[in-house]
């Protein structure tokens, strides 16, 4: 007969409580965890992003108990989009819980410690002694061998007469985990920016450097976040410079020559709308997008060329295209420094002296308004197109047999999306607004596939709500 004097519990760490009270586990039926308010240990959403709705369940093993007679509790996953890991190791289906084994829900998500206690307080680990070998029956799909819950595990937090120093000071017990939890290094970034910009103040061009750059990279994270992927940094700024240095080379002058003067992307620079929007939409194919899109790619490229020579581990992985989410986030660096060199390059300075007239300050902030929408619209415009293009390049790294059919598909479909907006723009803020929703829908949905489809999809760190 199995001994039910010994409560079974989990006990959370590395929370901002000091003590937390300890979770009773129920002896017949199973304890939820997730954000869902009904789970029967609820996490903050805001805290535990990485944890999903229903994320995983602690319950009985059926009929199972060790030779001493105590009862045996198994931990399940249920079917989490970050996964459920125990001891650092992410299980498939479900797995026996030792006493002390520690539980995470997801890599970085809340921890608890699997326990035994007796009489409130905790048993000593050498008393029970847990047989690894008994085999653990199938999950069943139906969970009819189950029986539900009938009350909620008290999940509120006993009070505490005393204060402890780390409650006064948080800092001291949670500054290890600013770094990765806490944002703490795009926060200070921030604040550098916002100090510098405070000293640029009369310095026109200075400040909107500064502006153009903090956007960029705000507009970068958010995209880089969406991968999950971690790539050098080196690397990612490299593929702004290699850009930038493309556009300030006579390389350009020989892309402007082959897609505007030899094939059909002529664009008039005044009055595009006359031309009609078929005519116009054809000339912008080959003008902005056959030929932008194939620069941005130049980066990218580049860097699938390097990995192949790099014979050593692991910067040959580093420094590559494998797969798809490397051709993400190296084209959407390339297209950073491609809308820098764009708006400060040609259309600030266009929208200055066309307002000239009106007053130095007048053009100044013509200038800066048109700054933030264009800088901000990257993740519906070129961070789009060059992003989507580089999902089809880390695909054809994948899908060797298969790669000119992909790159020409990636190379038209970018092409074309980068043509429909810059048409779209002469004509309509409507469908303006249609055409940067359908790219960020591109865009995104091309992130979401290669997620799926990348051999490192246990490490990425990106957020999945579900």
């Amino acid at each position: 007969m199995i001994k039910e004097r010994y409560q079974a519990v989990l006990q959370q760490v590395n929370t901002p409580e000091n003590d937390p009270p300890p979770y009773p586990l129920m002896m017949r039926g199973s304890v939820v965890l997730g954000r869902d308010p009904t789970c029967h240990i609820v996490l903050d959403p805001a805290q535990y992003r990485t944890v999903s709705r229903r994320h995983a369940e602690v319950l009985p093993v059926p009929a199972g108990e060790t030779p001493e007679g105590y009862r045996l509790w198994q931990v399940c996953d249920m079917g989490s989009a970050n996964g459920t890991y125990v001891n650092g190791a992410r299980i498939r289906q479900c797995q026996v819980l030792r006493q002390g084994d520690r539980l995470m829900l997801g890599l970085d998500g809340p921890e608890f410690v699997f326990d035994y206690h007796v009489g409130g307080a905790p048993k000593s680990r050498d008393t029970i002694v847990v047989d690894s070998s008994i085999s653990l029956p199938q999950r069943s799909s139906s969970r009819s061998d189950l029986v539900k819950p009938t009350a909620r595990v008290n999940s509120t937090p006993h009070e505490h007469d005393s204060v402890s120093l780390t409650q006064l000071f948080p800092i001291f017990s949670t500054g290890k985990e600013l770094t990765h939890k806490a944002y703490l290094l795009p926060g200070g970034i921030t604040v550098a920016f916002v100090v510098l910009l405070f000293l640029s103040v009369g310095r026109p061009a200075l400040f909107n450097l500064l502006i153009a750059a903090y956007l960029s990279g705000a507009a970068y994270y958010f995209v880089y976040r969406l991968c999950g992927k971690r790539k050098p940094w080196w690397l990612l700024a490299g593929s702004a410079v290699t850009i930038i240095l493309l556009l300030l080379s006579p390389a350009l002058e020989w892309f402007i020559f082959l897609f505007r003067q030899i094939l059909p992307g002529n664009i008039p620079p005044e009055n595009a709308a006359s031309l009609g929007f078929p005519v116009l939409l054809v000339r912008m194919f080959f003008g902005a997008g056959l030929m932008e899109e194939l620069m941005k790619a130049v980066p990218i490229f580049l860097a699938y060329f390097l990995g192949t020579q790099i014979r050593r581990s692991p910067y040959r992985e580093e420094v590559g295209v494998w797969e798809p989410l490397d051709g993400i986030l190296l084209g959407a660096a390339a297209a950073v420094g491609f809308t820098l060199v764009e708006t400060l390059g040609q259309y600030m300075p266009e929208v200055y002296q066309s307002t000239i007239k009106a007053g130095e300050s007048a053009a100044q902030l013509a200038s800066l308004q048109l700054l933030i929408p264009r800088v901000l619209g990257m993740v519906s415009g070129h961070m789009a197109y060059s992003g989507y293009f580089g999902y089809f390049i880390g695909l054809s790294a994948m899908r060797r047999r298969k790669r000119w059919l992909i790159l020409t598909v990636g190379y038209l479909t970018a092409s074309v999306l980068h043509a429909l907006w810059n048409t779209a723009g002469e004509f309509s803020p409507v469908l303006l607004l249609v055409v940067g929703v359908l790219s960020y829908a591109f865009l995104t949905a091309a992130i979401l596939k290669a997620r799926e489809l990348s051999p490192a999809r246990s490490q990425n760190f990106a957020t999945r709500l579900k």
